[in-house]
């Protein structure tokens, strides 16, 4: 099984990245389970343009292939203003719609505070069921007061992201084929073709 954590954070060092090696070491312990980071912070994605998704090229191809090709994803974000960043809002724009059909998707997020932990509920799990995916249940927050000279020190928060990543195998491995109702054919054109 091919699990692909995707951290959407701009920061290094970043506590969403040490938050996703968490639950990805966890994940990793699992038989035939190969884990691989896709930090967005390191790639140069081409701005969403409403173009095909099979005509970008490059770094955003390899991207889409990535998600793609995983079995399984971890997504995780620093929340900015109540909201993900833009660079996960971005990968997620040049996506095909049925880039994540059927796939579990653990979400973790993080913030200064926990002001916007309910940004996982109405924003992420919105996101993830648009793409006819699953949220797994068990999405995980972290707040700076979990972090401590560049390590998540929280018990509490390392148990949880260990969880979620055994819910992520194992939803994984149980899942039936299918992702319910198949989504809209959503036509994409450039503004030169209009």
């Amino acid at each position: 099984m091919d699990l692909l954590a995707v951290s959407g954070s701009p920061s290094s060092p970043s506590k969403t990245v040490l938050a996703l090696d968490v639950a990805s070491r966890r994940a990793a312990e699992h038989d035939d389970v190969h884990v691989d980071l896709l930090d967005l912070r390191e790639q140069e994605l081409v701005f969403s343009d409403g173009r095909d998704p099979a005509d970008y090229t490059g770094t955003t191809r390899d991207a889409i292939d990535r998600v793609v090709a995983a079995d399984a994803l971890l997504v995780g974000t620093p929340m900015y203003r109540g909201g993900y960043t833009g660079r996960l809002k971005n990968l997620f724009d040049v996506l095909p719609n049925d880039a994540l059909a059927g796939k579990p998707v653990g979400l973790v997020a993080t913030g200064g505070t926990d002001h916007h932990y309910l940004a996982l509920e109405h924003e992420l799990k919105p996101l993830i069921g648009f793409f006819r995916a699953w949220a797994v249940p068990g999405a995980v927050y972290a707040n700076n007061t979990h972090f401590s000279e560049g390590e998540l020190v929280d018990d509490g928060v390392r148990a949880r992201l260990r969880d979620l990543a055994d819910a992520v195998v194992g939803f994984a491995r149980g899942m039936p084929a299918g992702a319910g109702a198949a989504a809209p054919d959503i036509p994409r054109k450039s503004a030169t073709e209009a």
